[in-house]
């Protein structure tokens, strides 16, 4: 559906859907389908979400096997004939291996196809560097018109899965559907940061899965007397600048926290708020710097990398302690 706003130029228009509850993210696909024939739904034989949707959705499941191109590119073709594709692949494939696809047929186009990468970061586990989408971030947020959804687990992904969706333009997804560690605020906001406390001493900047760690992390420190600030940024891009800005003129230190790798990440993110905004303040960067992480079980891995939570917590008080 589109609108006429000057001679020459269209600009797509998707109705807005009502609030709902979902129950997990494949019920929350199966809704939207439900309500609107032109969401479409695709993947590169990357089910683990999606299962029971081949069922529910004839023939707008479409899966093209292992050829995450075609994936992209016929997500291109499909938004341009006026579908809705919501799109799913291993994210170190999907975002690496169709990044020119997705850079020229979604990105220059500015067509609403939401790229949902599975297992990015650590939650590819017992993968070697070959499956380790640590520099998805990166890549993503580097394309113009594209937007970067982090989510902390599945409660937070269902809060923005409708508003994400119904969005006209394109969003690269970080898939994370864990429980939930904590009760998450509502509603969720494009570009408007979760701030779950604000903290004078220091404030942990996190996004997707190690907002878990960090959140039991920041409980440590606080039953060590710290005044501890913690914020979720849900959206890497856009980014919520005011939190980030509000965090840095507040706490004597600022902590990055994530699954990638340390360039382009968050950490980048944060370096490009202060230095436009002309603020300087003490950075300490919790992430993956010039190296791959050791595959093993994702309790393993946290714990080998340096990122559980008592970890995250130990690795804050040494720099809080040296002069």
């Amino acid at each position: 559906m589109y609108a006429d706003n000057s001679p020459g130029t269209r600009t797509l228009v998707i109705p807005p859907l009502p609030a709902s509850h979902f129950g997990s993210y494949e019920a929350g696909l199966t809704e939207l389908l439900a309500r609107d024939d032109r969401f479409v739904v695709m993947t590169a034989e990357n089910r683990a979400a999606i299962r029971g949707l081949p069922a529910l959705a004839g023939p707008r499941f479409i899966d093209v096997g292992i050829c995450e191109q075609t994936l992209v590119g016929a997500a291109a073709g499909l938004a341009l004939r006026g579908r809705f594709p919501i799109v799913h692949a291993l994210a170190t494939f999907l975002t690496m291996r169709a990044f020119e696809f997705i850079r020229t047929d979604v990105g220059i186009a500015g067509l609403p196809v939401k790229l949902v990468g599975g297992f990015p970061g650590f939650l590819s586990e017992a993968n070697g560097p070959t499956h380790q989408a640590i520099e998805d971030v990166a890549l993503m947020r580097g394309i113009p018109g594209m937007k970067v959804w982090c989510p902390a687990d599945q409660e937070d992904l269902l809060l923005g899965l409708e508003t994400v969706m119904s969005d006209p333009g394109p969003w690269y997804l970080r898939y994370h559907a864990a429980p939930a560690v904590t009760t998450h605020h509502a509603p969720f906001e494009i570009g408007r940061a979760e701030v779950f406390a604000e903290g004078t001493d220091v404030t942990l900047l996190t996004y997707g899965l190690l907002f878990g760690e960090c959140f039991q992390a920041a409980e440590i420190l606080r039953s060590a007397g710290l005044s501890v600030g913690l914020v979720n940024l849900r959206t890497l891009k856009p980014v919520d600048l005011e939190s980030i800005l509000a965090a840095a003129r507040r706490s004597a230190l600022l902590v990055t926290v994530e699954d990638h790798l340390q360039t382009g990440g968050l950490f980048s993110i944060l370096a490009e708020a202060l230095l436009a905004a002309g603020l300087t303040v003490p950075v300490l960067p919790l992430a993956l710097d010039e190296r791959w992480f050791k595959p093993a079980l994702l309790p393993d891995v946290l714990a080998f990398e340096g990122f559980t939570a008592e970890s995250i917590a130990h690795r804050i008080q040494r720099r809080l302690s040296q002069p």
